[in-house]
């Protein structure tokens, strides 16, 4: 069986088989010649289907070992693709973390719409068991969770899910199908952001989408086709050659997160670390079941939360910015940035608090990581 690290390379369609060019080219193309009227090629219009999408589509498929993936705009308009799936009536179980856009796109969207839902705490299998409903269509997970680092059971989850006739659908962005393949543990679609460490440069907006059956593959084309909103050919080239690079990067992120969380844990100014490679995480046994290693994001909380605001604009490589999984080091707040859409009382309910503070450490020297953390701690 071909190792994950080749597939990074090889996988999916690496070459053009036309040419021989050893990277898919750039299809910038809208529409395709047909052969005679009524009969297209392989192409006909690019919503539909264009080549360097579908090389793209063909790779994460391959890697989450999935039959079918989907490329789109953005993380959220697969996620919104996905949630598509559902009729008015329908209720869905989500994690009670999830990321603020999600949350924003369930709550203000599809709940306009008739589609109910509850927010869960996953970790705990009993809650979700009593939150389903006959109704129930869907388990909506993530994990990591974003931005508490819950570590949930996916396996376990997918078979309460089956035993009530329902999908699991798993956020797969913080692991990566390096590190974690959910289809693989039972769930029914995976999703990513792949703005975040499949391009890995912070140079674009993408997200993809893998179905494991063909039925589901088949209701997701339809609405990724019905819907439309499709990643454009540059974009998908850009994150298809990002993925190449994944392995290498990943390790980097991982191993850099472990440092900086044994570091803070450690110091006198932090009051709690969220990073599930540390043992006195809640979920680091689970992590450690389903995923390779611990993954690049944790967050934190400081003794003094009044200090927040000075360590995260005082810091020299830690750039105070939304998203995660670049190359270079991010640090960000999420009440009041990327999860500022949860109203407050929810979010401190499921203890996202004001001071919390989320970092996505880069692949810069890990020496200098450290002693920024160490300078901006020693400055509050």
């Amino acid at each position: 069986m071909t190792k994950l690290k080749t597939k990074l390379i090889h996988g999916g369609i690496s070459t053009d088989q036309t040419t021989g060019a050893v990277s898919v080219p750039i299809y910038q193309v809208s529409t395709y010649k047909q052969n005679a009227l009524g009969q297209p090629k392989d192409y006909e219009y690019s919503r539909s289907g264009n080549p360097t999408r579908h090389a793209l589509e063909a790779l994460i498929a391959d890697l989450e070992e999935g039959v079918q993936g989907f490329a789109f705009g953005s993380g959220l308009a697969g996620i919104h693709t996905v949630l598509s799936l559902f009729e008015p009536g329908d209720h869905i179980i989500m994690a009670d973390d999830v990321y603020g856009g999600s949350f924003r796109l369930m709550d203000k969207v599809f709940s306009k719409l008739g589609i109910r839902y509850d927010l869960v705490d996953m970790s705990d299998l009993s809650a979700i068991e009593v939150a389903f409903k006959p109704e129930t269509k869907a388990v909506y997970v993530e994990t990591p969770s974003n931005p508490l680092l819950k570590i949930l059971d996916i396996e376990k989850i997918a078979g309460l899910a089956k035993e009530h006739q329902a999908l699991t659908l798993v956020d797969n962005t913080f692991a990566t199908p390096y590190l974690q393949r959910p289809l693989t543990l039972g769930a029914d679609v995976v999703m990513h952001s792949a703005t975040k460490y499949l391009g890995g440069h912070s140079d674009v907006v993408a997200g993809l989408v893998v179905a494991k059956s063909h039925e589901l593959a088949e209701r997701i084309a339809f609405l990724q086709n019905s819907i439309g909103g499709v990643l454009g050919p540059q974009d998908s080239w850009i994150v298809q050659r990002g993925i190449k690079t994944l392995a290498l990067r990943m390790e980097a992120h991982s191993k850099a997160a472990m440092k900086i969380a044994e570091f803070l844990e450690g110091h006198p100014a932090v009051a709690k670390v969220y990073y599930p490679g540390l043992a006195s995480h809640p979920g680091h046994e689970i992590a450690k079941k389903q995923m390779a290693t611990f993954g690049g994001m944790l967050s934190f909380e400081l003794v003094d939360e009044g200090a927040v605001k000075g360590l995260v604009e005082g810091l020299s490589y830690f750039t105070l910015a939304e998203s995660l999984g670049g190359v270079e080091s991010l640090i960000e707040v999420p009440a009041v940035m990327t999860h500022a859409s949860i109203p407050k009382d929810i979010r401190e309910s499921i203890g996202i608090k004001d001071g919390l503070i989320r970092l996505s450490p880069g692949i810069e020297d890990l020496d200098d990581l450290l002693d920024d953390l160490k300078t901006g701690l020693e400055g509050i």
